[in-house]
């Protein structure tokens, strides 16, 4: 009897295994076109991009940090600000005159 693969359309551990790779890889493309679109964004700006710097961006895959880090490569003069987290609350939180 001859091998009869089910592929693609039947919902099959085979076709989850292609589909789920197939997102990944995605995903991934995502990822790291959003990167190089930072560390260009940066290049162009004359912001100076350590190695350290580099590796962070080019090894993040989630695309809302990634979307963060362009808007923020837009106005920093320092490329590690990228990573600087804010603080909420930090206007007006120190009263001078107890």
């Amino acid at each position: 009897m001859g091998f009869v693969n089910y592929f693609p359309g039947r919902g099959h551990l085979m076709e989850r295994a292609y589909l789920e790779g197939q997102a990944e890889g995605k995903a991934e493309g995502q990822a790291a076109g959003e990167a190089a679109l930072i560390l260009r964004l940066l290049e162009k700006r004359g912001v100076l991009v350590s190695e350290g710097v580099r590796e962070r961006v080019t090894s993040c895959i989630d695309l809302d940090t990634l979307t963060l880090w362009f808007d923020r490569a837009l106005t920093v003069t320092v490329a590690e600000d990228l990573f600087v987290e804010e603080v909420e609350g930090a206007e007006g939180s120190v009263d001078a005159n107890p």
